[in-house]
């Protein structure tokens, strides 16, 4: 397929239309009309020589030809919105728009008063923080720092080892008022446990260390780890949460402490490409320097 009359807006409609199912929904979404999507995806169709959906009650169903053009399409969107934030910062001061990545927890919990600092010290920054646990490619420039709990695997990648967020068992005290406290763990895989639906990287890596803890059957189950926290601080049942955020809640009682070590490797990733950018620089360190000394407590206690 080559057409030269075609440029961004055609594909970011395609993708648009995969996103949403139907031209109506594309258009609300692009802030365009309906008859601008139908001119696009007739446009494409066109130059592929086939048509790119099928209609059905179901809506717009897309054929094979266009599924086959959707990770093309969405790494042309992440690559249009990685040069919209180049082009936002101006000259050697750090000021512009810089995309983060992180986990849910460290999203809401941990970041955001390192990133309201920074805001302070560089009020021309613009944060876009993106609540992800999946790790995402920072190669397709999806975002301009990434933090992730399993080590990059990626080249061409600036990365900081942070160090090993401690997690624990936690339930509240209102359920092991009425529950008991297990004292090993077969009388903790007997409790009403709070656990994850699906084995996201850094689950496989932990049950690595830990295959005791495959066979656990969770009474509640969700991959939102925000959602696992809210679950154990109602009383809900016995869960992992990182210990730092649990010392803050004096109801929150740690579960069998020290009969099982788990941990979370922290890493902070940047594009090598950005290192030199003053508004990716002030933030990687900024990130850095908040992310240690989050973790500090933690090891004054372990070294203690």
């Amino acid at each position: 397929m080559s057409d030269g009359s075609l440029d961004w807006d055609h594909y970011r409609t395609l993708l648009a239309v995969l996103q949403e199912g139907s031209q109506s929904g594309a258009a609300r979404a692009l802030g365009v009309s309906q008859p601008t999507v139908g001119r696009h995806v007739e446009a494409l169709e066109l130059a592929a020589g086939k048509p790119l959906f099928l209609r059905s009650h179901q809506g717009l169903l897309p054929t094979e030809t266009a599924l086959s053009m959707r990770s093309h399409a969405e790494s042309m969107a992440a690559s249009a919105a990685a040069l919209a934030r180049a082009a936002s910062a101006d000259g050697e001061a750090p000021e512009g728009t810089v995309r983060i990545s992180a986990s849910e927890v460290i999203g809401l919990a941990v970041l955001p008063p390192i990133l309201a600092d920074l805001q302070d010290r560089h009020p021309r920054l613009t944060i876009e923080l993106w609540l992800s646990d999946a790790v995402e490619d920072l190669l397709r420039l999806e975002a301009d720092i990434a933090v992730r709990m399993v080590p990059p695997t990626q080249g061409a990648l600036v990365s900081r080892r942070i160090g090993a967020i401690p997690l624990g068992f936690h339930a509240h005290r209102r359920y092991l008022d009425r529950h008991g406290t297990p004292e090993n763990l077969v009388e903790l895989l007997s409790h009403r446990l709070i656990g994850f639906d699906r084995q996201l990287p850094y689950v496989r890596q932990m049950l690595t260390f830990h295959p005791e803890l495959a066979d656990a059957r969770f009474d509640f189950r969700t991959d939102s780890n925000m959602a696992q926290l809210a679950m154990i601080r109602a009383g809900g049942g016995i869960g992992v949460c990182q210990t730092a955020l649990a010392a803050t809640d004096p109801d929150l009682v740690p579960v069998l402490p020290g009969l099982i070590d788990l941990k979370l490797e922290t890493y902070l990733v940047m594009h090598e490409d950005l290192k030199a950018s003053p508004r990716c620089r002030v933030t990687f360190d900024a990130l850095v320097q908040g992310l240690l000394a989050y973790l500090a407590p933690e090891r004054r206690r372990s070294r203690g």
